[in-house]
């Protein structure tokens, strides 16, 4: 059988695909532009903000980021203490650059958070605020909200405050640099501290039964004019790090239940009968669960090398489903646990790229030190959610579907050709259109796609490409005959 190969240039590519992403903000319909009142209202606030008196710019913080990052909203730094542990975690002082009740405001309702793009990033925020005024760049005085965790000896946390502080962070890392410097035994103590408080807290959440999914991320990147994809496992550090993340958002959530307002996000534990699903799963493709295991320690537990195991992984995509948000005032909700995290949790340390960060910063910062939340804050708290999720459901489409036209145009000149593979999910019934299937993940380029065959998942497979379509981003293989 004879393919008729698209012949286009690396350049016509690039150009082709570039016009397909920018494409992409018409169809979803994103808000790709600022009025005119909210930037000149941004540009007044940032113009008439004072930084804060109380003066915390001794603390030695930094950043750590993606290399390319400008809108940086959190800044740590950790020590010893007598007895365990002393972190400092700055949050970019968002709120008082964003008027309540004002022309920002109100578009950052709209817009709901930063989307982004391989081509661009789309900020919740003008960008004098989000990658300069709000944002804590390195060796510059910036206000930000301040927490402050006592950790016991084993990275348990004992105490927390939190204050609004003038700060200065005193460099911006990358992921890759401090891995490496942690790798290579070059790292500083503040550094090697991030290292050990990390591990000892994903401990703490192992033994309160949490769980994460450790899929391989799908990022595109541009490279000089060229689009690739690029899939890989998160990096030691971005564990640790996240956990100083989560344990400030775990502590949020707790001063606004004790508080009784606020905002949770929440998610319900799986249903035993997914989990039931999912033990079958596993017994099919071979993988040893204990009867008594929980299934957080057995994600844990899978070696993603191994390619029914990484099938599995993403199957196990079911026991992750229907996070949300839940508001409250006065009354408790129902539900106050994130499953995964296995305790309550709020959104708080992303207020440059996120809506409802600074609305928990708000709360926390009131309820913290006693005060009573302002009306025109709670007043806006029940519209939270619904306007969170929307913006969730939006940005999960144009990311998905960004990757597929990447996909699509990065395979679109190679019909025919044939590709390593591993199944991830494979049926031996014929689907609507009278062809049993599945989805295979290439072993290069990282594309994950539709085949056409008969063959369990975590199969490591030989595929030929049989259409790659820029214009329905719809890339399909079929398994060659072993």
């Amino acid at each position: 059988m004879s393919h008729q190969k698209i012949a286009l240039t690396p350049e016509a590519r690039s150009t082709a695909l570039a016009q397909a992403l920018i494409a992409l903000e018409t169809e979803f319909e994103l808000r790709t532009e600022f009025p005119s009142e909210v930037l000149a209202e941004a540009e007044r606030a940032i113009a008439d903000f004072e930084l804060p008196p109380i003066d915390r710019r001794e603390i030695e913080l930094v950043t750590i980021d993606p290399a390319s990052s400008t809108d940086l909203d959190q800044a740590v730094h950790l020590s010893r203490s007598d007895d365990g542990y002393l972190v400092h975690y700055a949050i970019a002082d968002v709120p008082g650059f964003v008027a309540l009740g004002g022309n920002l405001d109100a578009e950052t309702r709209l817009r709901g958070q930063t989307v982004y793009l391989p081509h661009r990033r789309i900020s919740l925020h003008p960008e004098a605020i989000a990658e300069d005024a709000g944002s804590l760049l390195p060796n510059q005085d910036r206000s930000a909200y301040l927490w402050s965790f006592s950790l016991d000896a084993s990275g348990e946390l004992m105490h927390t405050a939190l204050e609004r502080a003038m700060v200065r962070s005193r460099e911006k890392l990358s992921y890759t640099g401090v891995q490496a410097s942690i790798d290579s035994g070059q790292a500083g103590q503040m550094l090697q501290l991030l290292r050990e408080v990390g591990l000892k807290r994903i401990e703490l959440e192992r033994l309160r039964g949490g769980a994460s999914l450790r899929i391989p991320s799908q990022d595109v990147e541009c490279v000089e004019g060229t689009y690739q994809l690029v899939s890989d496992a998160p990096l030691p550090v971005e564990d640790w790090n996240a956990q100083i993340s989560l344990m400030t958002g775990m502590a949020a959530a707790g001063i606004m239940l004790k508080a009784k307002v606020g905002l949770l996000r929440t998610m319900p534990a799986p249903a035993q009968k997914d989990i039931d699903i999912f033990r079958l799963q596993a017994q099919t493709l071979g993988a040893t669960w204990a009867p008594e295991q929980p299934y957080g320690e057995f994600l844990r537990s899978l070696d993603l090398e191994d390619p029914r195991q990484l099938a599995l992984m993403h199957h196990a995509t079911s026991l992750f489903r229907g996070a949300t948000y839940s508001a409250f005032d006065g009354e408790l909700p129902q539900e106050t646990v994130q499953a995964a995290i296995a305790a309550p949790y709020a959104h708080t340390t992303a207020p440059l790229r996120r809506l409802v960060d600074r609305f928990a910063l708000l709360v926390c910062s009131y309820a913290a030190t006693g005060q009573e939340v302002p009306a025109a804050v709670r007043e806006v708290l029940p519209s939270l959610p619904e306007l969170m999720n929307d913006s969730n459901r939006v940005v999960n489409k144009i990311e998905r579907a960004a990757i597929d036209t990447v996909e699509a145009a990065s395979l679109a000149h190679r019909l025919g050709e044939r590709f390593s593979a591993v199944t991830l999910t494979g049926s031996t019934e014929e689907n609507g259109n009278g062809k049993s299937g599945g989805i295979l993940q290439l072993d290069s380029p990282a594309v994950t796609a539709r085949y056409e065959g008969s063959v369990s998942p975590g199969t490591r497979v030989e595929v030929e490409l049989l259409d790659a379509d820029l214009d329905t981003r719809k890339v399909r293989f079929r398994i060659l005959d072993s």
